[in-house]
């Protein structure tokens, strides 16, 4: 009996055990990563949130971070007037809209969005980046910008503790987009 090609084909067959094992622990790490990733955005200072709603035949999808105010003074002074803002905390909040729309009074194609700001006292910069996928405002580029319009803000009576949206519809099929945060609401149609 010849023993040799019998080590060969064990060894071989070892070999690609080990790999196929290697493989799968290697699947299952990264989907620990993954589910480990989204349990630690949940347990963030600013954990993530998404609002949806449908406004006549229009879906908005709003996904961003909730920072909160935790007694400092935001607008003005954590967020300077007058300056790029990344509208939220940690990743670019993202717009993504249905089908082709205005915004602002302003066209706006169907597709996602990063949204930035510039606040002001009285009135804001909204601008619908084309770049969605961003961390922060640190590589955004004005050039990549689809729309910018300029609404005036409202102070409110109410603190809102976290940052957050809110999307209403008329029975006309009109939309309102409201951001609200601290004692500040920004406003603007979308339809």
């Amino acid at each position: 009996m010849n023993i040799q090609p019998i080590k060969k084909s064990l060894g071989t067959t070892l070999l690609m055990v080990a790999f196929l094992l290697a493989g799968s622990l290697s699947a299952q790490t990264k989907s620990d990563k993954t589910s480990m990733s989204a349990a630690k955005k949940d347990e963030r200072p600013s954990p993530p949130a998404t609002i949806k709603e449908t406004v006549g035949d229009l879906t908005i999808t709003i996904n961003f971070s909730q920072p909160g105010v935790k007694g400092r003074t935001i607008f003005g002074d954590l967020v300077p007037y007058g300056k790029l803002w990344r509208t939220g905390a940690n990743e670019a909040t993202t717009v993504e809209v249905s089908r082709d729309c205005k915004v602002g009074g302003s066209f706006l194609r169907a597709g996602k969005y990063a949204l930035f700001s510039i606040p002001g006292d009285s009135e804001w910069t909204i601008i619908f980046n084309s770049v969605p996928d961003q961390w922060g405002a640190y590589k955004y580029d004005e050039s990549k910008d689809a729309l910018r319009f300029k609404v005036k803000s409202e102070k409110s009576a109410d603190l809102h503790e976290r940052f957050g949206f809110e999307i209403k519809s008329d029975k006309t099929g009109n939309g309102t987009v409201s951001m609200m945060w601290e004692n500040t609401v920004v406003s603007w149609e979308m339809r």
